[in-house]
């Protein structure tokens, strides 16, 4: 039996390792040419200390409380020396990827498809190489084909899975966007780097409240899919805000997590005024007392700037501070995310 291991390094890279019944994620590590921190490798001077974001583990009770104290035990930090997977985990490592002599994975993928959603949202489709191991909402650097240029955009698909998807603004002049509405066809190569990014779904029992301003529902779908799997029963509402009735994208697969999810609902928000949506105007309008529970609640954000925000300042006027708050902002421009 194996187990896979997700080391999140702090500069956003992450690598996925195989972790062997009974083996300690450092010797994992080392044996698959990450050299995570560590000095002592006996659970004595505490470099390897990381934070276990998710999953099961033990850690025996064979290091010294100068290296990991019990108040930090109960917190999920974790030695790498002595910690034993009893299930695929997460692992937060405080250091950049290259000080661990790895770097970014880079893989291959044929178009399959691109699909002009409305005239501000592309659905790209690729089938990989090779499956890819990612966490619901990170992302992965596409490089322009003819370009040197590299474009970052969040898995709207399953983990693990040889085909991948992507909801990409529609960015007049983008270079990205150009080549998928020009030029791009069947069977094209692309060069794609990663997985990356803190934005990703995290285990608990809380409600959950997705909020999502136009593309920006691609991770979002990811996280829904990874739930839908998982026959989770947590409560969860996903507000999703777009500027144009015509901007609403992937409503048929929305609803459809209401098979698959029974505590899920969704509602659209659309901004103009004249839209026959009957939530009008901004996310933070419909941001109701059940939907925040008090606090009580995991809140995954992902949408431009402006509505990231927005957002947090409106749970701060409201005394609202979630048990969990994670967002990711995607500027959408010539010379940035296009």
């Amino acid at each position: 039996m194996t187990f896979n291991i997700a080391l999140n390094f702090e500069d956003g890279v992450t690598r996925f390792i195989e972790c062997n019944a009974g083996e300690k994620v450092l010797d994992a590590a080392y044996r698959q040419k990450v050299n995570l921190p560590m000095d002592c490798s006996d659970g004595v001077c505490g470099t390897c200390k990381c934070q276990c974001v998710s999953g099961e583990y033990d850690l025996g009770d064979d290091y010294l409380e100068e290296a990991l104290s019990e108040e930090e035990a109960d917190e999920r930090r974790v030695l790498t020396c002595q910690m034993i997977p009893n299930s695929d985990c997460v692992i937060e490592v405080p250091v950049a990827a290259a000080q661990c002599k790895t770097a970014l994975a880079t893989t291959g993928a044929d178009v399959v498809e691109v699909s002009l959603l409305s005239d501000t949202a592309i659905e790209l489709v690729v089938q990989l190489d090779e499956p890819l191991a990612f966490l619901p909402g990170q992302y992965i650097n596409i490089q322009v084909p003819g370009s040197t240029q590299v474009r970052a955009y969040s898995f709207s698909s399953l983990p693990g899975s040889r085909e991948g998807r992507f909801l990409i603004r529609n960015v007049p002049g983008g270079v990205m966007s150009q080549w998928l509405t020009r030029q791009a066809r069947a069977g094209d190569r692309l060069t794609l780097s990663g997985p990356m990014g803190s934005f990703y779904l995290r285990d608990g029992e809380r409600p959950l409240l997705l909020l999502a301003g136009g593309t920006g529902l691609a991770p979002l779908l990811s996280m829904l899919q990874t739930l839908a799997g998982q026959e989770s029963r947590r409560p969860i509402t996903l507000l999703y805000g777009v500027t144009r009735d015509c901007d609403l994208v992937k409503t048929d697969a929305l609803e459809a997590f209401t098979q698959r999810l029974p505590g899920y609902r969704w509602l659209p928000v659309v901004a103009d005024a004249e839209s026959a949506c009957p939530q009008r105007g901004f996310v933070t309008e419909h941001l109701d007392e059940a939907m925040l529970n008090e606090g009580d609640v995991d809140i995954y954000l992902c949408g431009p700037p402006p509505m990231v925000n927005a957002v947090s300042a409106a749970l701060r006027d409201r005394g609202i501070t979630p048990g969990g708050f994670w967002y990711e902002k995607f500027i959408a421009s010539q010379s940035a995310a296009a």
